[in-house]
């Protein structure tokens, strides 16, 4: 996602520090890596994780947004270092294809009509097989649309909240309707800035770049196929700070705004926001304390409560007391 970027103050960042993520040597660009996995269908979530590390012989790895099973799709997974990153993505929106089948035969104008109210704020149950408390909340579906009606199938795409259940959504879709629904095939195509369109890639072909790597030395394959963790804060609003803010950051210390050189433009109180050094380093993570423009007027005090920190300490200098 794109976000309007404005200026605080100015500042530079020393080359002797750092470095883009893009230019990480290899071992620490795969330490600091994520990848936009296309999960198949048949194993679990965890699954894939302990696939993904035994390829590349990683420490750990998890995944962002667990998909069941039968689900196919969009698995980001997140590789030693990045795997707190990847945590990001627990509350990014998400995207998915269905394929819903009704229980008898429904007009097409009155599924079309029920869709249509099935979008904005809704309600949901969380199914009894589930990983959080079972209690009725609200759930935002930004958009549901049909792509094609063929007896008692419907494939629509649907834009939702995440912790919205689309199995849930296909159910209750039938009791409006009175005849009864399930989902019957279901594809994720979107976590966040991660797509179908951003280097999706099989675990083929994560075994096969790992193996040029090791026995030609050709890295590029695997940068291909890895992706900087940075990407995974895509989707959140970002503010960029001074050399001088980030160790500071990195000890747990709140973002002062005295500490920031750009921000994006549309920041709203307890917003979830990304930080980032001059180079596009992630350096953590945070709630916003003020809007946007009230950073840029402000002199003093704090922008940002941090409470998820991803950069090591003495990364940077320190230059705090």
């Amino acid at each position: 996602m794109k976000f309007n970027m404005v200026t605080k103050s100015e500042s530079f960042t020393s080359p002797d520090f750092g470095c883009k993520p893009e230019d990480r040597e290899i071992n620490d660009y795969i330490s600091h890596g994520v990848i936009n996995l296309d999960k198949p269908s048949g194993p679990t979530s965890h699954e894939i994780d302990s696939w993904v590390k035994r390829i590349l012989n990683l420490e750990k790895s998890g995944h962002g947004g667990t998909l069941d099973p039968k689900v196919t799709g969009i698995l980001p997974v997140g590789l030693n270092d990045a795997t707190r990153a990847i945590q990001l993505l627990l509350t990014a929106p998400k995207e998915y294809v269905c394929l819903l089948t009704f229980h008898q035969d429904i007009d097409e104008e009155r599924i079309r009509e029920v869709f249509a109210e099935f979008t904005g704020k809704i309600f949901q149950l969380p199914p009894v097989k589930s990983a959080v408390k079972r209690e009725m909340r609200t759930r935002n579906i930004y958009y549901s649309t049909i792509y094609e009606i063929e007896g008692r199938d419907v494939l629509f795409r649907i834009g939702c909240e995440a912790g919205t259940y689309v199995r849930t959504y296909c159910h209750n879709i039938g009791e409006a309707l009175g005849v009864g629904a399930h989902m019957a095939e279901l594809r994720r195509t979107q976590v966040g800035s991660f797509n179908e369109k951003n280097r999706l890639v099989t675990l083929q072909d994560v075994t096969d770049a790992y193996h040029f790597w090791k026995e030609d030395g050709d890295e590029s394959f695997l940068r291909e196929a890895i992706m900087p963790m940075e990407r995974a804060a895509d989707y959140l609003p970002k503010i960029i700070i001074k050399d001088s803010a980030v160790d500071a950051v990195c000890h747990g210390a709140d973002l002062a705004n005295g500490g920031i050189v750009e921000l994006a433009d549309n920041i709203q109180k307890n917003d979830i926001v990304a930080i980032e050094t001059l180079k596009g380093e992630l350096v953590g993570a945070g709630n916003s304390l003020l809007t946007s423009n009230e950073i840029l007027e402000a002199d003093s005090g704090f922008a940002v409560n941090v409470n998820k920190v991803l950069m090591k300490p003495d990364t940077y200098p320190r230059f705090w007391k």
